[in-house]
């Protein structure tokens, strides 16, 4: 799926392009190696290979390459749960982009929003950030998810224990957004 994204609304940013291409087992180093990066594994909870690859075959996961640019070239990752969830609750497991700051991760989300209500029909599109994680919840606040709450020292990182907060997007809140010219068309 490539989409031109929106431009922020507050820079003059020009529109970035990316896509989500289904991730292959030959692009698990790529994705192993920037999910290790020592600039990432502050801000998640890193896998092993064996859970990747059961990610890119269950069928209530979807794992994506981003891809981005003029030559449309690996940004980074993201991970959908949830994809066949009778509650039509989907969650946003990961999104780690490598290069920081070009856009490529608020383009990213506007397409993973796009995934999650137009082609796998949720209700309810949730995620949960570490709370040191600034940047991140900054994108997510800009980009319509609400906080639900906080999970209070509820992963165990080298740094101790740590808390996440739970966001979310509902189906209606994305429609008024769309209608408001915020969101990627149909």
């Amino acid at each position: 799926m490539t989409t031109p994204s929106a431009a922020d609304d507050r820079t003059a940013r020009a529109p970035v392009r990316v896509r989500l291409r289904p991730t292959m087992q030959s692009d698990l180093e790529y994705v192993l190696s920037i999910e290790s990066d020592p600039v990432n594994l502050p801000f998640i909870t890193p896998w092993e290979r064996t859970q990747h690859e059961a990610a890119i075959r269950f069928p209530d996961f979807r794992h994506f390459i981003i891809e981005g640019g003029e030559g449309l070239a690996s940004v980074g990752f993201l991970i959908l749960i949830g994809c066949r969830s009778p509650h039509q609750s989907l969650e946003l497991k990961r999104m780690v982009v490598q290069a920081k700051g070009g856009g490529f991760g608020r383009a990213a989300l506007r397409v993973a929003k796009k995934v999650a209500f137009d082609d796998l029909g949720a209700h309810r599109f949730w995620l949960d950030v570490k709370t040191h994680n600034t940047r991140a919840k900054a994108l997510y606040d800009g980009e319509g998810f609400v906080v639900e709450g906080t999970l209070r020292e509820s992963v165990r990182s080298g740094r101790g224990f740590e808390s996440l907060i739970v966001m979310s997007m509902l189906r209606s809140e994305f429609a008024a957004r769309r209608g408001q010219g915020l969101e990627l068309v149909a």
